[in-house]
């Protein structure tokens, strides 16, 4: 397993942060698609503990990124991402959050159910079952387990999804002790406020893409991260699930979406640039 993938030459002033945890590499494509204009670094994150990931990601960050860098984080790499622009501030010029999970408790029952409402069967059972152990980090979570529960998690995250035709070249193999080391204390972050109160201190722009049928509830992210951050946008993708570049009627929305939020802002059309003194 390669702990770096390179999309384009230094300098790397995007770097996309996988989901997961435990898992990753869907972010592959993504990287391909923008090489040709934005160099991004895709790392595998690999750290056993929560803060062992955010060390990882930061220290990747000084030895490999163009520094202030874009941090493109999808599901809970949108949340890595949170935590290190919050630590991190001075690295990070521009924060993506692509289908993040929502800031507050109070969502998550609405996702749960969201997701098992589309699925049937034997299939909504043992999804059940499987977010069941996720939450108790006394079960353990096997790395057979960790790769059903993403592949059911996939298949009620999507409205039309594409072939991912390099799917078995860019996944990386679920690690399930990672995922219940780090997936509870994040949980907790989140029960206990202290997720979205590092809103606070991230200086940067933030810019949330959603799909509109994404289970993860579009209210828990606008809703709380406009009432924190000081620059904020929401842009909403239609007929789009979980992955909107593997969304077939969503791919070209979100690379737009992408591409606008990657672009650096154009000089005042008033002052224009400033002049040296």
């Amino acid at each position: 397993m390669q702990p770096l993938r390179r999309h384009g030459k230094a300098p790397f002033g995007v770097v996309l942060v996988h989901g997961g945890p435990g898992a990753g590499g869907e972010m592959a494509p993504v990287g391909r698609e923008l090489a040709s204009r934005h160099s991004a670094l895709e790392p595998i994150q690999t750290g056993a503990t929560l803060d062992e990931q955010v060390v990882e990601l930061h220290l990747l960050l000084r030895r490999e990124a163009g520094l202030p860098c874009a941090l493109v984080g999808h599901s809970w790499g949108a949340w890595l991402s949170w935590i290190v622009a919050a630590r991190y501030p001075e690295l990070v010029r521009l924060l993506v959050l692509v289908g993040a999970p929502p800031f507050e408790e109070r969502f998550v029952a609405q996702l749960d159910e969201r997701r098992r409402s589309r699925l049937v069967g034997r299939e909504r059972e043992e999804f059940g079952r499987l977010v069941r152990l996720r939450r108790d980090p006394a079960a353990g979570c096997s790395d057979a387990d960790l790769a059903r529960l993403g592949a059911l998690a996939a298949k009620a995250d999507a409205v039309d999804p594409m072939p991912w035709e390099s799917e078995a070249r860019d996944r990386v193999p679920p690690m399930g002790a990672i995922f219940a080391s780090v997936w509870p204390a994040a949980a907790q972050m989140r029960r206990s406020g202290a997720l979205l109160a590092l809103g606070r201190r991230i200086s940067c722009p933030v810019v949330a893409i959603h799909g509109d049928s994404d289970p993860h509830p579009a209210a828990g992210v606008s809703g709380p991260l406009s009432s924190i951050l000081v620059d904020f946008r929401f842009t909403e993708l239609t007929e789009c699930g979980h992955t909107p570049w593997l969304e077939r009627r969503a791919r070209a929305q979100f690379f737009s979406a992408l591409e606008g939020a990657l672009r650096p802002p154009e000089p005042d059309a008033c002052t224009g640039p400033r002049s040296p003194a």
